[in-house]
C-alpha cells in the first residue's frame, strides 16, 4: 500500500492528535524540521508509557533506529517481558523486534525520513480471543537543517468490541498478521484542529 498525502485530521486518537499539534507548534516556519528540545506536549509524562524514542543513524535505506526510550507498557504487546529492563534501550529497532515484524513496520519509518514529515498508519489485527483491534502508529521527525536525527513514536490500539488482550498482540506468537488499512504522510494543511472524541486507547507496540 502506498503512502497518501494527508492533513492532521487523518489522526483518529485524541492523545495522538495532541502530540501532533505539539509537533506543529514546535515547527518554526523557517526550519524544515522542529528541534526535539522545542517539543513540549502537555501531560507528556502520562504518555511516555505508550511512546518510543529513537536516534536515527545513517540515511535512506541504510538508516537504523536506535531505541533511546521505550514505553513500559509496550513490552507485553510484543511478548518481550523476558528482556532485562536495563537492556530495552540502546538497541536497534531491527534487533529488538526481529526481521519479520521489522519488515512490516519499516515503510513508515522510511517514509518519515524521506518526507521529513509525520507518518500515520492504521493496521487491523486480532487479539488472542479473535477480537478485531485497530492499531494506530504516529511517527514524528525531529532534526537540524534538512536531516531527520530523532523520531518520536506513539502507539495506540482500539477495539469497537470493547476490552481486548494486548499481551503478545503484535508479537511473534500473535494469531494474525496485521493488515494495513491506512498509510499516510501528514504533509499539508498544517493547522492544529480540535480533537474528536475517540474510543479508549491502549498501547500496543514497540515499533
Amino acid at each position: 500500500m502506498e503512502f497518501t498525502s494527508a492533513n492532521p485530521s487523518v489522526v483518529r486518537s485524541v492523545k495522538q492528535r495532541d502530540l501532533l499539534n505539539a509537533w506543529l507548534r514546535a515547527l518554526d516556519k523557517g526550519r524544515a524540521l522542529p528541534l526535539l528540545a522545542d517539543y513540549s506536549p502537555e501531560r507528556i509524562a502520562d504518555e511516555l508509557v505508550d511512546m518510543m524514542g529513537y536516534e536515527v543513524e545513517g540515511e535512506g535505506a541504510d538508516a537504523r533506529f536506535l531505541i533511546t526510550q521505550e514505553g513500559s507498557r509496550l513490552t507485553a504487546t510484543y511478548g518481550s517481558e523476558h528482556v532485562d529492563p536495563a537492556r530495552r534501550t540502546n538497541r536497534y529497532l531491527d534487533d529488538a523486534i526481529g526481521p519479520q515484524r521489522y519488515a512490516r513496520v519499516i515503510p513508515s519509518y522510511r517514509a518519515c525520513l524521506a518526507h521529513r514529515r509525520p507518518t500515520y498508519s492504521i493496521s487491523m489485527v486480532q487479539d488472542a480471543d479473535g477480537k478485531d483491534v485497530s492499531y494506530e502508529r504516529l511517527l514524528l521527525p525531529f532534526g537540524t537543517a534538512d536531516k531527520v536525527e530523532q523520531i518520536v513514536g506513539s502507539f495506540k490500539a482500539i477495539s469497537i468490541e470493547g476490552g481486548f488482550k494486548v499481551n503478545n498482540l503484535m508479537g511473534i506468537k500473535s494469531l494474525a498478521t496485521p493488515v494495513s488499512v491506512v498509510r499516510a504522510v501528514i504533509d499539508h494543511d498544517f493547522v492544529p484542529i480540535a480533537a474528536l472524541h475517540h474510543a479508549s486507547d491502549d498501547v500496543i507496540e514497540v515499533g
